[in-house]
């Protein structure tokens, strides 16, 4: 659709005086949670289950938990630049894995729940991961696979009490203090590796700075119509594994200190996806095309649709 006049000025008018602001020392997951947890209980996350029940997590609940893992880590011999795997669908655990990671200096090594074992095994050993945080499906995976896995050292399950050498990820961060300091990290130091699809040849892990996530705030800010607003909430059904949900859903959203709705359907619905939205008042989302042309064949779709819903539509 082309942009008529005052859309094109508006635009050359922000493109004129734009210009990167990427500071010499920068976390990602102080600048997405920490600062936005000053004790005031600003929502961050609202998580709704397969079951329907809704918890809600402020900026200072991600902030305690992931100071908590980030101990449990220390403790557990993480060092600065280890990789740690996250195979997780969207759920609490997922971000706070994410933030506990970055704060550490470590490497996050998002994966995509569908994948299946040999894919797992592929990029768990190429990335070099030493810890693993997943979920009883995950498990179910990557269990048979840990003895051709040397450099993974640690694994915790979110949803279980399961027995050596996998760790209860909850029961293990109980114990420890919920105060931690973040690693002073540059811009430019490395916070995240996420895999290709492999279209050509194998998967190749694309290690990006820190600064990525300041990279990403541009596009995520003008295809959602000068996001944020006052009473913004973003959802998106794409998996947090990939850049789409992460990178232009989740991680954006906190730098802004605007919620996030956790909810990611098994198989996407496009009318429990409108259900979702008008229920929980979603005014920005991120849709891959699929999920967009899905939407668009419900009956009455414009009628559907929430009155403040922003969207902006993925490019793969």
């Amino acid at each position: 659709m082309a942009m008529d006049r005052y859309d094109m000025d508006r635009y050359e008018r922000a493109r004129a005086a734009f210009h990167w602001q990427v500071p010499a020392r920068y976390n990602i997951g102080v600048d997405a949670c920490d600062r936005w947890a000053g004790g005031e209980g600003r929502l961050a996350l609202i998580f709704e289950t397969e079951a329907g029940d809704v918890q809600r997590h402020t900026f200072d609940d991600v902030r305690r938990a992931s100071n908590r893992l980030a101990n449990c880590w220390r403790r557990a011999g993480l060092s600065v630049g280890d990789r740690v795997a996250i195979l997780l669908p969207q759920a609490p655990e997922t971000a706070i894995a994410h933030i506990a990671a970055y704060k550490s200096g470590a490497i996050a090594v998002p994966l995509f729940t569908l994948f299946g074992p040999e894919a797992l095994q592929y990029r768990l050993a190429d990335s070099g991961a030493r810890i693993l945080v997943t979920d009883s499906n995950g498990l179910a995976k990557v269990g048979p696979l840990l003895a051709q896995l040397p450099d993974l050292e640690r694994v915790y399950c979110v949803d279980q009490t399961p027995g050596a050498p996998i760790l209860p990820l909850h029961a293990s961060m109980a114990g420890e203090s919920p105060d931690f300091t973040p690693v002073d990290t540059a811009a430019e130091d490395p916070a995240v590796i996420i895999y290709t699809s492999g279209t050509t040849g194998k998967p190749k892990g694309v290690l990006h700075a820190h600064r990525v996530l300041l990279g990403h705030l541009p596009g995520v800010e003008m295809s959602h119509g000068s996001f944020p607003r006052d009473g913004d909430l973003i959802w998106t059904p794409a998996d947090w594994a990939w850049i789409g949900g992460l990178l232009d859903v989740l991680l954006p959203a906190w730098h802004h200190g605007v919620p996030v709705l956790a909810r990611r359907f098994a198989k996407f619905d496009a009318q429990a996806a409108f259900d979702l939205m008008s229920r929980h008042r979603v005014t920005c989302t991120f849709l891959p095309p699929t999920a967009l042309r899905m939407l668009r064949l419900v009956p009455s779709p414009r009628a559907r649709w929430p009155l403040a819903l922003r969207s902006a539509a993925s490019g793969g």
